[in-house]
């Protein structure tokens, strides 16, 4: 029976290999069906027939926004350490992290854990071969609900990352990065920062107990894309979710609400000494949350700033005109809570100054005027005419779903994501980046410029 399965598998890598890049681009729309479960959890699922595979994330509301400050990584590690075991239970034996893996490579099969800011995510993908589907689903559930977390494991673990944590400390562009992520969001959780001591201060009890507080049925949205009917779907969640805790989802206590991110009231410049070839300039401040009304105007505005590349205002004036840096960027990161904005570069120590002035006068002449017309028809039409991008392949779909999910968006969100693109316009944009962003009192944190 193993041979045979193995067999499949192999079948399976070499279909992933010749159909990862394959979606159906001749759909009119993109129907997205959405349900709630009994037990609470939200499902979402976009059909895709086309190939016999399934592609399933599972969010859960528990990333490091749920993490005291005094445990800062707590989130990353607990599913860092779900990968290296599942306990035993009934007839079912404890697998460790070689066996563990052992058995999603004899599946063709593959099921991993993450953690952001927000959100802590299971995903899964696996051949819809009902034998090998099935499997795959136990294994799955069971590495949900039941991961043994060895401490001896962790504890090998906690040292590599010491070493990884410590290893960041001599390289510019992680200094720059950590101060101003600490600094722009202040006491707001996004802002946490991971050090020696708080990495000391987690232990598998720990991990145990967020694991045990967060994910549950009632905190779980899944997004499912592939060759799977409704019910189908609708019975696979349910058995992925089957060995968490039975909850009543009316009477469950909610997650805690938590506070936003308070704006800047001030400019500030944090400038940190640094022996390094080249200086690291980011600027910024809180931006926007992911449902504000702006963010089309805000999308389309930023890839005519900084977020398109060589064609961006930013790379014109800094790079092409100036030549004080090989590449600028702009970009948002809106979340639950209002992302950062920020302008990012790398120049000679001795430009530091100057590259970081002309980024300042671009972006404030950007929030004074605008686009010009040229410039919003042609971020237009690169959006536009990139879209199919987006979506030309069922795990690129995936994102874009559990993005709808997640963020309680339309489920028309794909289908009109042109529309909404098409019709900002110059004045749209101008009003969003006035209300969003100040000048006049962003962070600018530097490392390594000259003195």
């Amino acid at each position: 029976m193993k041979i045979a399965i193995k067999s499949r598998a192999v079948a399976a890598c070499l279909l992933w290999a010749t159909a990862i890049f394959y979606h159906n681009l001749v759909m009119a729309a993109i129907p997205v069906q959405h349900w709630t479960q009994a037990s609470g959890a939200k499902v979402y699922l976009v059909e895709s027939p086309a190939i016999a595979m399934l592609d399933v994330q599972l969010d859960f509301d528990a990333g490091s926004r749920r993490v005291p400050a005094g445990q800062a990584g707590l989130a990353g590690a607990t599913a860092a350490l779900l990968s290296k075991g599942v306990a035993a239970r009934g007839t079912d034996r404890a697998l460790d992290e070689n066996a563990l893996g052992e058995a999603w490579a004899d599946l063709g099969a593959s099921f991993s854990a993450s953690a952001g800011l927000d959100r802590f995510s299971f995903s899964l993908r696996s051949l819809t071969e009902p034998e090998l589907l099935n499997q795959a689903v136990l294994l799955a559930a069971r590495q949900i609900a039941e991961p043994s977390f060895p401490a001896d494991v962790w504890q090998r673990d906690r040292q590599r990352l010491g070493a990884q944590l410590k290893e960041s400390y001599t390289r510019p562009g992680s200094v720059a990065a950590r101060e101003f992520s600490k600094t722009v969001y202040g006491n707001h959780p996004y802002g946490h920062e991971l050090t020696e001591g708080t990495l000391a201060r987690i232990s598998v009890a720990d991990m145990r107990a967020f694991h045990a507080a967060n994910i549950t049925r009632c905190n779980a949205r899944v997004s499912l894309v592939g060759a799977v009917t409704r019910p189908q779907a609708d019975a696979l969640v349910a058995r992925l979710l089957s060995r968490l805790p039975a909850l009543d989802c009316a009477v469950a206590k909610p997650p805690a609400a938590v506070a936003e991110v308070a704006p800047l009231e001030a400019a500030r410049l944090l400038t940190i000494p640094f022996d390094s070839a080249q200086a690291h300039v980011l600027m910024g401040q809180p931006g926007f949350t992911r449902k504000d009304p702006d963010f089309f105007a805000i999308t389309v505005g930023n890839y005519i700033l900084g977020g398109g590349g060589f064609v961006s205002r930013l790379t014109e004036e800094v790079r092409e005109k100036r030549g004080l840096s090989y590449s600028v960027y702009s970009a948002f990161s809106p979340g639950r809570h209002a992302g950062a904005f920020t302008i990012g570069l790398q120049t000679r120590p001795d430009q530091a100054a100057q590259a970081t002035e002309v980024a300042r006068q671009v972006l404030a002449k950007f929030v004074t005027e605008g686009p010009t017309t040229a410039e919003l028809q042609a971020a237009k039409d690169n959006l536009i005419g990139g879209f199919p991008l987006l979506i030309d392949s069922n795990r690129k779909l995936l994102g874009n779903l559990s993005n709808i999910a997640w963020n309680d968006l339309p489920l028309d969100y794909l289908d009109t994501w042109t529309a909404q693109i098409a019709k900002v316009s110059a004045a749209d944009i101008k009003a969003a980046f006035g209300r969003k962003l100040q000048p006049e009192k962003m962070l600018t944190v530097t490392v390594g410029a000259a003195p």
